[in-house]
């Protein structure tokens, strides 16, 4: 059998894409993962846009249009139009996932601007416009787990806007994150039709993690390297069934309300020493999502083994990373650093992405 269709069919994990660009859902490539692959849904972010919108000639008529019919376009809103009509038809295409999951799955996420990770008052508006503008029930709008995001989540979840909120690397950032999550459904008025994911970056943990093992460089420490990552999103795993499947979700679940899964983000292998489906495999537990890019899935197609991974070790994560911390890595530094530092990451795509529209809008507008 597929490796990934296992993943969903005998874990109860959900596969989603980790990219989307025009052709891949208008040229039948999403229609062909979602029927061959099981796949479930479609993450992006400003560093996919990026990439797709600048990468080839795929937009070039497309942007051509849009100026054509509307030549006062601004260099964001030629940005956005693009980027909803790519939301709209990826989640078209997953709408019979949507359906047949009665609300449970099927969903694109598009985030707000990073240039508002500290403003949280203009995440809330932008993330209620993009959501009336989309005009889909499966979609979800991104938030990053920042100071300032958090109370938009709660907002927008009480709203009724289902909610990817993402950038968490932490224990602490997954806990404010479901705390927020719960504040915002009990003040929902149809708390069974809202849907969040919390997305959890995994690869970059041992990225930060293993440069400062390397540094010590003692036996120990070289032996630690590629631990902490994995050990990282098994106390968030471990957490969420304490919170959902206890009493702190009783009398929403009661309600109706679904549960917010683990999201695990960031699931491509950064150190070609490791397995290249390392961040799949040991991240299969039930009631969780992995987003996966696309060069990792076919590696994972291709000789992935599907087993219930995180949920063996889970328990034992934290006295993995209290072996780390031992040798004197400070775990909860390095993840907040990771943090702030994915944040910038976003907005510097954004706003290269931006130049090269703005560059483009230019160029049409003097030919």
């Amino acid at each position: 059998m597929n490796p990934l269709r296992s993943l969903w069919d005998g874990f109860g994990q959900a596969v989603w894409l980790d990219y989307i660009e025009r052709e891949l859902v208008t040229g039948g490539g999403l229609q062909r993962l979602v029927a061959a692959d099981g796949v479930r849904g479609v993450t992006s972010n400003p560093s996919i846009f990026h990439q797709a919108i600048t990468g080839g000639e795929a937009y070039g008529e497309a942007i051509d249009a849009l100026l054509a019919e509307r030549p006062w376009l601004s260099t964001s809103e030629l940005y956005e139009a693009l980027a909803i009509e790519d939301i709209r038809a990826a989640a078209d295409v997953l709408g019979p996932v949507y359906e047949q999951s009665e609300g449970g799955d099927g969903f694109v996420s598009l985030e707000v601007s990073p240039r508002l990770a500290a403003d949280t008052a203009g995440t809330v508006d932008e993330a209620r416009r993009l959501w009336r503008e989309v005009a889909r029930p499966n979609l979800m709008i991104k938030v990053p787990a920042t100071p300032a995001g958090l109370p938009a989540v709660e907002q927008l979840i009480a709203d009724g806007i289902n909610v990817n909120v993402t950038l968490m690397f932490s224990l602490g950032h997954y806990e404010a994150v479901a705390a927020a999550y719960l504040r915002g459904l009990a003040r929902a008025a149809e708390p069974a039709w809202v849907a969040s994911v919390a997305s959890f970056f995994v690869s970059r943990v041992d990225t930060a993690v293993d440069a400062e093992l390397e540094a010590l460089d003692t036996a120990e420490a070289l032996a630690l390297r590629g631990r902490a990552a994995v050990a990282n999103a098994g106390l968030a795993y471990r957490r969420f069934r304490e919170i959902f499947h206890g009493d702190a979700f009783a009398a929403l679940r009661r309600r109706g309300a679904r549960v917010q899964r683990p999201l695990w983000a960031s699931t491509s292998t950064k150190n070609p020493s490791y397995p290249d489906v390392k961040y799949v495999e040991e991240l299969v537990a039930p009631e969780t999502v992995n987003t996966i890019p696309t060069a990792t899935l076919d590696a994972y197609r291709d000789h992935g083994r599907p087993r219930n991974a995180l949920a063996e070790v889970a328990d034992a994560s934290m006295a993995e990373l209290d072996r780390i911390r031992r040798l004197g890595v400070d775990i909860d530094r390095v993840t907040e650093q990771l943090q702030v530092e994915g944040v910038a990451a976003f907005a510097r795509s954004f706003d290269q992405l931006m130049a090269a529209l703005e560059a483009a809008r230019l160029l049409r507008a003097g030919s």
